[in-house]
C-alpha cells in the first residue's frame, strides 16, 4: 500500500507539472531549463524585465535572472565587457558602440519621453521653445508661464541615461541643460522628485507617467502611447537589449519572449509599444 501511494504521489506531481506547463503558455519553454542572466542598464526597461524574470523564476526556480538599473550607457558598457548577459539601452547604441563590443540588437518596444510636472501646477501646455528655455534656465518662473508665481525647480538625468539622451537631442534640441537642475538616477527617481514638489519640471518615458505626475503637452501634441504609436508624438525612441555577440540559448529563449504574444501584452500592459518581428 505504501508504495502505491508513493506511485500515485509522483505521478500526481507529473500531472500537476503538466497542468503547469500546459497554462504556461510562451513560457513554457524555460521548463526544465536552469542557468542563470545577468541584465544590467537603462530603468525604462525594468518594469517588463521584472515581469518576465518573475514568471520565469516563479515556473521554474532553477533559472535565475537578476536586473539592475544604471542607464543606457551602463548598460551597453557592462554587456561589452562581459559583466552581464544583457545591457538594455533606451537608444540604439552607436555605430563606434556595436563595432566596440560586437553588439546584437534588440528592439522590443517603441517609448514616448514626455515633459512631466506636479499635478497641481496649471500648466499643462508648452512649446519646444518654451521647453528649451526652462531647460537651460533662461525661464526660472512659472508665472512667466502662466503658472503662479514660484522658481521653476528643474530635474534631469545624468549624461549616460538614454531618457536624457533621447529628451535632449529630440526636445531640446541639443541645446544647453542648466547646470542648476537637479540630477536623478532613474525614471523612477524623476517620477518621486516631480511628484513631491509643486514647482518641478523633468521628464520620463511614458510608459512610467501616472497619476503622481502630469504629463505636459508639447507643442499640441499630447504624450500618449497612441500619439507615439502613430508617429505624431516627436520625442520618442526605441528600447533595445542588447548582447554581446550571439545571445546562448537560455539568454535567447528570454530575448524570444519579448517578441512572443505574452511577452508582447507584458510590454504593452507597462506601458510601452511592442514591435513585434
Amino acid at each position: 500500500m505504501g508504495k502505491m501511494m508513493q506511485v500515485v504521489g509522483i505521478v500526481g506531481c507529473f500531472l500537476l507539472l503538466g497542468q503547469d506547463l500546459a497554462g504556461a503558455g510562451d513560457f513554457a519553454v524555460f521548463a526544465g531549463k536552469e542557468g542563470a542572466i545577468k541584465i544590467s542598464g537603462g530603468t525604462a526597461h525594468i518594469p517588463v524585465m521584472r515581469e518576465v524574470a518573475e514568471r520565469i523564476m516563479t515556473l521554474n526556480p532553477k533559472v535565475r535572472i537578476t536586473i539592475a538599473g544604471g542607464g543606457s550607457g551602463v548598460g551597453i558598457k557592462q554587456v561589452g565587457e562581459g559583466l552581464v548577459d544583457i545591457g538594455n539601452s533606451g537608444r540604439k547604441p552607436t555605430a563606434e558602440e556595436i563595432a566596440a563590443f560586437n553588439l546584437k540588437l534588440f528592439q522590443w518596444a517603441l517609448d514616448g519621453v514626455a515633459v512631466v510636472v506636479h499635478p497641481k501646477n496649471p500648466v499643462k501646455a508648452l512649446g519646444s521653445d518654451q521647453v528649451r528655455a526652462i531647460f537651460a534656465g533662461k525661464v526660472s518662473n512659472w508665472k512667466d508661464l502662466g503658472g503662479p508665481d514660484q522658481a521653476i525647480h528643474v530635474f534631469s538625468r545624468e549624461e549616460t541615461s538614454g531618457t536624457r539622451e533621447v529628451f535632449w537631442t529630440l526636445a531640446l534640441s541639443k541645446g544647453e541643460v542648466s547646470q542648476a537642475a537637479d540630477v536623478v538616477p532613474s525614471n523612477g527617481a524623476m517620477k518621486t522628485a516631480v511628484a513631491g514638489d509643486p514647482a518641478a519640471v523633468g521628464y520620463m518615458s511614458v510608459g512610467y507617467v501616472d497619476q503622481s505626475v502630469a504629463a505636459v503637452v508639447l507643442d499640441g501634441v499630447e504624450p500618449s502611447i497612441d500619439n507615439v504609436r502613430r508617429g505624431i508624438y516627436p520625442v520618442a525612441r526605441g528600447l533595445f537589449s542588447n548582447t554581446k555577440g550571439e545571445p546562448g540559448p537560455l539568454v535567447k529563449a528570454f530575448l524570444d519572449l519579448l517578441f512572443a504574444p505574452e511577452g508582447q501584452a507584458i510590454i504593452q500592459a507597462k506601458g510601452f509599444i511592442p514591435t513585434g518581428k
